[in-house]
């Protein structure tokens, strides 16, 4: 099987646009820019297609590595046959490689090995033959000073016989399936760890099949094994198992068949059921880590493309209580213009005096929106403000603030602001994401951003992969100003990176403004290669050829140039002119395909079109300050904070999240959550359950109304 052959079986993509795909991946074409400027060449296919047919080509390429390593250690062993060799070629499940490899894999010196050296294999066939005969009498002339009596030379060859059994391949794959099929995920408390253990109580004595746990169950009760709270096991029924190895080994009812029944069982418990139990268990953590990285990656591609509100002046309020709230004005770019402490709340309780400083900041910086964290006092803060008095109609948001504190620490945040303490970039940070969340979060480890399950527990190597791709083709979709974006925002455009990302804003510095999309082949070390790839993402604000403040590549300016020639008008003149563009055909243009053909009509009508939704205000409800004004019954506004496999986090203006679960989303049966809400998503709910002592609150979802 060669790797276009394994990755069309694993996808079910069509064989030869699979290989187009793998084609441009290895000329070096991002995942973004085949998708979007070469759908001809793949088929259509979207990211996501791309993506797995990257993934499953890097896959098997792990494969064949794994085989020339197995391959090797073999040949050095002077043990590799042709037939050998032949079955390790044709073998890509990872699980039967290394069943393979495990006779000759080298460990250390086990029961059986040691068995082994003292000349204890004879017996131990003889024994496995089960031909007849006694066991201590083949076993007298195999006595030696390591194993001087027949027992001790019996056990011996029980080793080597257990050793056999584990590694025989047959028998392994009809044991894996056992597992796989009839395995049974058990818990029990350690003792003595009740009290510690309280967060996990609910997994303290669990008994189900673990073909039916859900992965997010499955994530915390292994943490809770990690931690030492409860122990774990996910094993068929032993009798079952028993039975299945002992009808491939015990072929006769002699003395020395019950020492090989004896042997079966020995190899079962010490070295098949630890290792099958280890293998399925990471097979349902890799399971499990795909599901919960898939929840993130949805989470985070909608808070990605959260609404913006634009080029707007923006006052920013950090919350506190002790510390003050700080203040921070910023300009419709997103620079900060001033920065000061206000502290309306306990102790000082200084409201009059905050909310004057407030009037004065929106009158001298003409602030047209502010932005409140919803952290700690973001409520009696967003109380404060909207209960003050401005010289002007002022729209005010709160914002999802996490992960400001880990901007705020950060080499990109110092970079940016030398000057100023965290407290100041925090601010600035939660500012900037209610004017552009996109360009703000893309400068934060996704991971902190806090919008997944288990993100701690997952593979990080797999996280970071998917969370990469969500961040880049959130950026690409939405397009970059190639004046104004910030290296980082840059850094994510495809066929760039961190290098060019600084070059570009270098070069910007030195020359000017970019005034076309051509001038970006000036940049230093921007090649031919990543300028196909990027262009087409970036804009250029009022350029002599409106396309370059659209999406439509250069390769194409031609035949719209051409087109518009033969139209006798001017590209501007066709630009959003729908009379026009909608009676337009395929033959209209001089060399492009359907897909490009259908791209460009799209984006004719509708140039540089940003594909995020207007940012609209939410009211939570004014009687709420506590969980303790909450009552069964109420109904209530919220914000979507958080989506996981078992149900959506809302804040309805508390510190406390609420909790949707799946099964309060809707009147049908919910699998997954993501079909039936979304992060930031507005959300009427009524209050159905509130346990003042865990401070957890159940939620139903009643409509998608806001009342």
């Amino acid at each position: 099987m060669n790797q276009l052959q394994y990755v069309c079986k694993l996808t079910a993509e069509n064989e030869k646009y699979t290989k187009n795909v793998i084609e441009l991946l290895q000329s070096g074409a991002t995942i973004p820019f085949i998708s979007r400027y070469r759908k001809e060449v793949s088929g259509g296919m979207d990211e996501v297609q791309i993506a797995n047919i990257r993934d499953f080509a890097q896959k098997f390429n792990d494969i064949i590595a794994r085989q020339k390593t197995i391959i090797n250690a073999i040949e050095e062993q002077k043990k590799l046959t042709t037939d050998l060799k032949d079955k390790i070629e044709q073998t890509f499940d990872s699980n039967e490689l290394e069943d393979i490899y495990l006779p000759y894999k080298q460990k250390r010196l086990t029961k059986g090995e040691k068995a082994k050296k003292a000349g204890l294999e004879p017996l131990a066939k003889m024994i496995m033959s089960q031909r007849g005969g006694d066991p201590e009498t083949m076993s007298e002339k195999y006595l030696n000073d390591e194993f001087p009596t027949e027992k001790e030379a019996i056990q011996g060859a029980k080793d080597i016989i257990a050793e056999w059994i584990n590694e025989n391949t047959i028998l392994r794959q009809k044991l894996r399936y056992l597992f796989q099929k009839k395995a049974r995920l058990t818990t029990k408390v350690n003792k003595g760890k009740e009290q510690e253990g309280q967060n996990y109580k609910d997994y303290f004595s669990l008994d189900e099949p673990v073909s039916r746990i859900s992965s997010h169950r499955f994530l915390a009760v292994m943490r809770a094994g990690r931690e030492g709270i409860i122990a774990v096991k996910t094993r068929p029924n032993s009798d079952e198992a028993l039975e299945i190895i002992e009808r491939v080994f015990v072929k006769s009812n002699d003395e020395c068949s019950k020492i090989v029944a004896e042997a079966c069982s020995e190899s079962y418990k010490r070295l098949i059921l630890p290792s099958l139990e280890n293998e399925l268990q990471n097979e349902l953590k890799l399971k499990a880590d795909t599901e919960a990285i898939k929840i993130f990656a949805v989470n985070l591609k909608q808070l990605l493309l959260a609404p913006p509100i634009g080029s707007k002046r923006v006052l920013a309020i950090d919350p506190g209580f002790r510390s003050g709230c700080k203040v921070v004005c910023l300009d419709e770019n997103g620079n900060l213009l001033h920065n000061t402490t206000i502290f309306p709340h306990e102790p000082k309780n200084d409201k009059a005096g905050s909310k004057s400083k407030l009037f004065q900041l929106v009158q001298a910086y003409k602030i047209d929106a502010i932005a409140i964290g919803d952290g700690t006092a973001g409520r009696e803060t967003e109380h404060l403000v909207k209960h003050s008095n401005f010289d002007r109609d002022i729209e005010v948001y709160v914002v999802n603030e996490n992960g400001a504190s880990i901007y705020s620490a950060s080499a990109i945040a110092r970079k940016e602001f030398p000057d100023h303490d965290v407290t100041v970039r925090g601010s600035v940070s939660i500012g900037r994401r209610l004017m552009d969340p996109l360009a703000e979060l893309v400068k934060i480890d996704a991971k902190s951003i806090g919008v997944g399950q288990y993100q701690h527990d997952v593979d990080q190597a797999q996280l970071k992969m998917s969370l990469d791709d969500v961040v880049i083709s959130s950026v690409n979709a939405v397009g970059v100003n190639l004046n104004t974006a910030s290296p980082y925002l840059l850094s994510y455009v495809s066929g760039l990176g961190p290098t060019l990302a600084e070059n570009i804003v270098a070069h910007r510095s030195e020359n000017g403004a970019f005034t076309d999309r051509s001038s970006l082949k000036k940049v230093k070390r921007l090649g031919e290669k990543a300028y196909e790839q990027a262009v087409g993402f970036l804009r250029v604000d009022n350029p002599d050829n409106p396309l370059d403040n659209s999406a439509v590549h250069p390769e194409s300016y031609q035949s719209i140039e051409k087109l518009c020639k033969k139209l006798k008008i001017k590209t501007k003149e066709l630009i959003g002119n729908k009379e026009i563009i909608e009676k337009l055909t395929l033959q209209d243009f001089d060399g492009i395909d359907n897909y490009t053909f259908q791209d460009l009509i799209s984006e004719l009508k509708k140039p540089g079109r940003d594909p995020r939704k207007k940012a609209k205000i939410l009211e939570f409800d004014h009687r709420i300050k506590s969980i303790g004004d909450l009552h069964i019954g109420m109904k209530v506004n919220g914000i979507v904070t958080n989506v996981t496999a078992f149900g959506a986090f809302v804040n309805i203006g508390l510190k406390e999240n609420g909790l949707i679960h799946k099964s309060q989303l809707s009147d049908q049966f919910v699998s997954d959550p993501a079909q039936h809400i979304s992060l930031q998503e507005h959300v009427f709910v009524e209050i159905l359950e509130i346990d003042m002592d865990r401070k957890r609150i159940a939620l139903k979802k009643l409509s998608d109304t806001i009342q």
